[in-house]
């Protein structure tokens, strides 16, 4: 999905009142509230972050780094921050014109690439089978990589078929480790399913407390299709850092709004690719593997749903 920063977003630090600045040439948003109820201590570096299994047996980080308008050196910090920190999946796109800098991230951060888990995008612009095989390579060269462990279409417009007859070959060549769809109605997905070799691995949809998406999780699970939460603090729509339903259960497990946000996701399966510039943002996003939400509060989220997308203007 294309992304517009047309929306206000709530900004963590800001709402406490604090002085940060977001840099508008990078039109970066930080996420969160520090320490609005109880404590957020960040974790000791490299968290080992479980992982969940797709359908052809690869292992994929439940939780990961979202870049989404985390361009030029500022985006490389934040990888490097990021990866730093215990990261290992890092998700990226063709139209968020940041592969540079995540490549850059990559390198500066002294990982072994085999501990990564690296995700891009083929934009509508490049959808059909010559075009999606030649903007596969581009997306390669530009992140200084091998191959991708997830190359996604990210919208379903244009020759979808002819695109996933691409990435199908680039799969057995072994340039991708899984390939998957972003955005895809059941529907649309069907039109795959009908007709593919391979079967997509994921689904990256939005989904977050406001828009919980129960019908597409469920149809997602009857074909084995891992569901990968985009946005899923919903950008601080909403009120979604300030919400009282959240904030009460943080209170009682001295955990931030966010914290409590992804730990849902995670006890619902549902990969999260959440997105900050601020390295404290990221080690608060990663200490969520600590506590547990019962049914009751897992309950009291669900009735937070709103059925409907947050981002209207994307859609």
């Amino acid at each position: 999905m294309k992304h517009t920063p047309q929306t206000k977003r709530v900004n963590r630090r800001e709402f406490l009142q604090t002085s940060v600045k977001l840099s508008a040439t990078a039109l970066i948003a930080t996420f969160g509230i520090h320490k609005m109820h109880g404590s957020a201590t960040s974790p000791a570096k490299s968290v080992a972050i479980e992982s969940v299994t797709l359908n052809n047996g690869v292992k994929m980080p439940i939780l990961g780094f979202g870049t989404l308008y985390l361009t030029g050196s500022v985006g490389e910090k934040c990888v490097s921050d990021a990866i730093a920190l215990g990261y290992r999946l890092i998700d990226t796109a063709t139209i968020y014109n940041n592969e540079e800098a995540v490549g850059a991230g990559i390198k500066r951060s002294g990982i072994a690439r085999e501990k990564l888990f690296v995700t891009s995008k083929v934009w509508v612009d490049d959808s059909g089978y010559e075009k999606t095989k030649k903007a596969f390579e581009t997306s390669l060269n530009k992140l200084g990589l091998d191959y991708l462990d997830l190359y996604l279409i990210h919208r379903p417009r244009g020759d979808v078929k002819g695109s996933w007859r691409a990435m199908e070959e680039l799969y057995l060549e072994g340039r991708i480790k899984a390939i998957g769809v972003s955005n895809f109605e059941p529907h649309q997905l069907n039109e795959i399913l009908e007709t593919c070799s391979i079967k997509p691995a994921v689904n990256q949809i939005e989904t977050h407390a406001f828009f919980q998406q129960p019908d597409a999780h469920q149809y997602l699970k009857q074909h084995d299709i891992k569901l990968e939460a985009w946005s899923p603090f919903a950008q601080g729509r909403n009120g979604m850092f300030t919400n009282e339903v959240l904030a009460s259960i943080g209170k009682k497990h001295k955990k931030t709004n966010a914290q409590i946000s992804l730990r849902w996701h995670y006890q619902r399966g549902i990969i999260a690719i959440p997105r900050t510039s601020d390295k404290a943002h990221m080690a608060e996003n990663l200490n969520i593997f600590d506590f547990e939400l019962d049914r009751d509060e897992m309950a009291m989220i669900s009735k937070l749903d709103l059925h409907t997308t947050q981002f209207p203007e994307w859609d």
